[in-house]
C-alpha cells in the first residue's frame, strides 16, 4: 500500500497552498507524487487557478478530484469507494490528500494565526501534526512551520517511514 498523508482545515486556511508547495518540494526530491482532492461540489477539470490545476502545475504526476456527481481522471459518475480511488494511484511513491475527513490515513491540520478560535484545532480523525504560523496555538501535537514546505515534507517522509 502506498503511504498517504492528508491535510485538513477550514476552507480558506491555506490547505491547497501548503499542499501545492509540499508537492513541489517532494517532486524536487525525486518522488512521484499523486494528489487527491475531495470536493463538496462538482468541478471542471484542469481550470487554471483551481486546486487540481495548481497541484498538477506543482508537479503531481496524477491529480484525482472526487466530488458529488463527478470525479476526474475524467469520469462523469459518482466516485468509486475510497479503496478503489487509491488503487488508481498505485504507481506513485506517496499520495497527498485534501479532504476525505473520514479517510483511514494520518493528517496534518492547518491553523493560521488569523483563524479563530484559538486553542487546539478541532478534533480531526488521524491528526498527527499541526502546520501553523501561530506561536500562541496550544497543542500537544508536533508543530510544523506553515510557511516551510520542506519542513512539512520532511515530517511527512519521517512519519510515513520513507526517510530516517
Amino acid at each position: 500500500m502506498i503511504p498517504v498523508m492528508g491535510f485538513a482545515a477550514p476552507s480558506g486556511s491555506g490547505k491547497t497552498t501548503l499542499m501545492e508547495r509540499v508537492i513541489a518540494d517532494l517532486k524536487g526530491r525525486g518522488l512521484r507524487i499523486a494528489a487527491l482532492k475531495h470536493g463538496h461540489h462538482p468541478a471542471e477539470p484542469d481550470i487554471p487557478g483551481k486546486d487540481s490545476h495548481r497541484f498538477r502545475q506543482a508537479g503531481a504526476e496524477t491529480v484525482l478530484f472526487a466530488g458529488p456527481g463527478r470525479w476526474f481522471l475524467i469520469q462523469e459518475r459518482e466516485p468509486p469507494p475510497w479503496p478503489e480511488l487509491l488503487a488508481l494511484l498505485q504507481d506513485h511513491d506517496l499520495i497527498l490528500v485534501e479532504g476525505y475527513a473520514d479517510g483511514p490515513f494520518p493528517r496534518i491540520a492547518i491553523h493560521r494565526r488569523e483563524s479563530p478560535p484559538r486553542g487546539e484545532p478541532r478534533l480531526i480523525s488521524g491528526l498527527v501534526a499541526v502546520a501553523t504560523d501561530d506561536p500562541a496555538l496550544e497543542t500537544d501535537l508536533p508543530r510544523l512551520p506553515l510557511n516551510d514546505p520542506a519542513a512539512v515534507g520532511d515530517f511527512i517522509l519521517r512519519h510515513l517511514g520513507l526517510m530516517p
